[in-house]
């Protein structure tokens, strides 16, 4: 475990990887007051996904490689099919924190943008 990892709050980076790691913040906000009753927010780190609240996560990742950070939502509401809403960005090698907010569109569309 790196000492970002052992922060209060750092989901730490669970697959192999040596070398430098950075801070990675992921504002997910509910979109509507449905939203939280209907759906749980997933993030997913180079395809490893984590169920997480509404809010803020800050998960550590590489600084020194590309990194794939996705989020969709997940829902048991209604039958059948149901479309969630998703976004994906991969971030290239920096060693300086990153922070990302979730955007959902009406059409089961999102989109992470980096903030500052």
């Amino acid at each position: 475990m790196t000492d970002l990892a052992s922060q209060p709050g750092v989901i730490p980076y669970v697959d192999n990887h040596d070398g430098q790691r950075r801070l990675l913040v992921v504002d997910i906000p509910p979109f509507s007051a449905n939203a939280v009753r209907h759906y749980a927010p997933i993030a997913s780190i180079d395809g490893r996904q984590y169920v997480v609240s509404w809010g803020s996560v800050t998960f550590e990742i590489p600084a020194d490689r590309n990194v794939h950070v996705s989020v969709h939502l997940q829902t048991n509401y209604a039958t059948g099919v149901t479309s969630t809403p998703f976004a994906s960005i991969v971030l290239a090698p920096h060693p300086a924190p990153v922070r990302l907010a979730m955007q959902f569109t009406t059409n089961a569309e999102g989109s992470l943008i980096p903030v500052g």
